[in-house]
């Protein structure tokens, strides 16, 4: 259809303002971030993010995990065992972060989609309320983080200690030798096991020939290294002397 030029007649656009327009018009970017990682909500939407991640981006760590690091004001609840165990292994680059690679983004680049970053959005200058969680001497830390902090590593603490101690342990063989041939030697395995002590346990025992009709008591234990030791052990089983002539140490063995 032809129009005259006058009112009737259609308006045309210049093309770049018709890109524009497309532009505005069409999908916008997902949001992206953890919300306020300052508060509790951000770091339980951290923890979430990292359960089945090892670091923010990719498999090495990088100037992301520093960037979130450092948007964080304490070391997060023991409960949050993803972010924490994210959160100190990061803390062990301390000084190897200016080397670690990619480019530091806004927070808002990194996390789960549809989550929008508000870290910070309610302070008035980020350089007044930035801590520097890897202990830099030039900024002072405000009294109310450092007191949040040391509560998180107390915690942290806490529950690393209720982890029982591993408890080194060894097995003994025992060689015990009688007088002579007519020692008793079931009052002498009898007096052996009278010997009682924290972190001693006796086991197994047998009569082994030695010649001449004589038999020397081999008997099996163990002990905890810490507690009990083979020069007490000679002390305590050589003082029946009635009985023991000598003691020696047939085997010793790690547990």
């Amino acid at each position: 259809m032809l129009y005259k030029a006058g009112a009737g007649a259609p308006r045309s656009f210049p093309a770049a303002v018709a890109v524009r327009a497309d532009a505005a018009c069409g999908p916008r970017a997902a949001a992206m971030g953890f919300g306020d990682l300052k508060s509790a909500a951000g770091l339980r939407v951290l923890n979430d993010f990292l359960a089945d991640k090892s670091y923010i981006e990719g498999y090495v760590p990088s100037q992301a995990d520093i960037a979130v690091f450092e948007a964080i004001a304490a070391p997060p609840p023991a409960d949050l065992f993803h972010a924490l165990r994210w959160y100190n292994h990061i803390k062990s680059y301390e000084k190897q972060k200016a080397s670690l690679p990619g480019v530091k983004k806004a927070l808002g680049k990194y996390g789960p989609a549809d989550v929008e970053d508000t870290t910070g959005a309610a302070t008035d200058s980020k350089d007044d309320d930035d801590i520097d969680l890897f202990g830099s001497d030039d900024e002072e830390e405000s009294e109310e983080a450092k007191k949040l902090r040391e509560e998180r590593l107390a915690q942290y603490e806490s529950k690393k200690s209720k982890k029982p101690a591993v408890v080194a342990k060894s097995s003994i063989l025992l060689d015990v030798k009688p007088w002579d041939d007519e020692t008793d030697m079931a009052k002498l395995e009898e007096c052996v096991r009278s010997i009682q002590a924290d972190g001693l346990v006796w086991g197994s025992s047998k009569l082994v020939p030695v010649g001449y009709g004589i038999k020397k008591l081999q008997i099996q234990c163990v002990v905890e290294d810490d507690k009990v030791g083979t020069d007490m052990l000679e002390e305590r089983i050589t003082a029946f002397e009635d009985y023991v002539q000598s003691m020696d140490v047939a085997a010793f063995n790690k547990i």
